[in-house]
């Protein structure tokens, strides 16, 4: 039995690297599109200047806090900040060009002053307008944490040393003696103001100007280190999007490998071959072992490209990389023989599988990083088995996990294939339906 297997894995291999047009799309796409995908992510690993995030202020007020605040804005890091008016800002978000507009209205300085020390329901806070594009909605938490640092620092500045601050503890004090508090409370609270605005009136001009650095700051500072299971290994975003890629092309192959055999079979080439000493097991099994050939060639040239070009390593167990490589093929081949069975004729079965694959390929999180999913959607990926074979190959190249990550992506990988291949069995017919 095995020259008769070895005889169609062989003609299978011939057919394909015959057809131009698969072996690009099996080996030379996914190389490319991983490329493209992996230059635009890349810098996301790296120390390198960030992108900043475009940002629109429109300064109603022109008081000192909320000069202060753009001034504070213009000088962070990780804002393009551009002063204008409430009509522009609004033109600009409405075409894309700036992701965040931020309206600083009249009177914002001075009741966001008064605000500091008294409630809600004396004191109303003042509103703070965020314009934001809808394609963006995650830049407006980042700057809406950003915009709240500096608001802070300049307004409790102007609180506490400019003459804001001054004339709130003049109010205080007059409002003090209509309150209901009672007497010996008023008198201690009277007592504590006149102390505080006594001394800083009797600061020298210099110290009563509230454009130095004082005010409310960050209390803490920020060490930022990424993480792998080694030291020394840095991201390589290219190590992803090739693994990405890689898959989803295989499976295209493998499904195209599978609309092949339903053409063979609409050929009558399956009668024939029920006429020789050829079970269908065997039939199955040759068609199986040429595709994970086919599909393994695929991904091992795309991670030899990668590694050559991009400078992709194995910074995990090489063992490990190999047995994913391994059970990913095998559960393409598979799924690509599953096809075969299960499709009526080539027509409908190429709709139904590009359709499929499409699916798998996005819910495996080769296209959108998989910690955009929702939480419930995260956990229906675990069935899907691109999600498997792609954090597997992340685990053993760029986050460098040892033979035990491989364990458990492989046993899945393969028990995929398992399955593929028991129903591919059971549902095999040696004529179209």
């Amino acid at each position: 039995m095995l020259i008769p297997f070895l005889a169609m894995v062989r003609k299978d291999l011939r057919l394909f690297f015959t057809d131009r047009r698969a072996v690009l799309l099996t080996l030379a796409a996914p190389i490319a599109i991983a490329s493209f995908i992996g230059a635009i992510t890349q810098n996301a690993g790296r120390n390198t200047e960030r992108a900043r995030i475009a940002v629109a202020i429109v300064d109603e007020d022109n008081s000192t806090i909320s000069k202060a605040i753009v001034t504070a804005a213009q000088k962070d890091e990780n804002l393009a900040v551009i002063a204008t008016s409430a009509a522009d800002a609004r033109e600009r978000v409405r075409r894309g060009t700036t992701s965040v507009a931020l309206i600083l209205p009249r009177g914002f300085g001075d009741q966001a002053g008064r605000s500091m020390f008294r409630p809600a329901a004396v004191q109303p806070r003042p509103q703070l307008d965020v314009l934001f594009d809808p394609s963006r909605t995650a830049e407006v938490g980042m700057v809406r944490g950003i915009f709240t640092e500096h608001a802070m620092q300049a307004v409790s500045r102007e609180v506490f040393s400019g003459a804001t601050g001054r004339q709130n503890l003049k109010e205080t004090l007059a409002e003090l003696e209509s309150s209901g508090m009672p007497a010996d409370t008023k008198a201690r609270l009277r007592t504590m103001l006149a102390s505080v605005l006594a001394f800083q009136e009797s600061l020298p001009p210099a110290a009563q100007d509230s454009t130095g650095d004082r005010g409310f700051s960050m209390p803490y500072t920020v060490r930022e280190e990424a993480v792998t299971a080694r030291a020394n290994v840095t991201y390589n975003a290219y190590a992803h999007s090739v693994a990405g890629m890689a898959i989803q092309f295989l499976l295209f192959a493998m499904a195209n490998h599978g609309i092949e055999i339903l053409t063979e079979r609409q050929r009558g080439i399956w009668k024939r071959l029920r006429s020789a000493p050829v079970s269908r097991y065997l039939i199955l099994a040759g068609k199986a072992a040429s595709g994970a050939l086919i599909s393994l060639t695929s991904l091992l040239l795309s991670f030899a490209f990668a590694m050559l070009v991009f400078g992709v390593r194995i910074e995990g167990s090489i063992v490990g990389f190999a047995a994913i490589c391994v059970a990913c093929s095998l559960m393409a081949a598979t799924l690509g023989v599953l096809v075969a069975t299960l499709g009526n004729s080539p027509a409908t079965a190429r709709g139904l599988t590009t359709f499929g694959i499409l699916m798998m390929v996005m819910l495996g999180g080769a296209w959108v990083p998989m910690f955009l999913f929702p939480a419930w959607l995260q956990r229906v990926t675990l069935v899907v088995p691109i999600r498997w074979a792609i954090d597997g190959l992340d685990a053993m190249t760029w986050r460098g996990v040892g033979l035990s990550g491989a364990v458990v992506p492989t046993a899945i990988l393969l028990g995929f294939t398992a399955a593929f291949a028991a129903i591919a069995v059971a549902r095999f017919r040696w004529e179209e339906a």
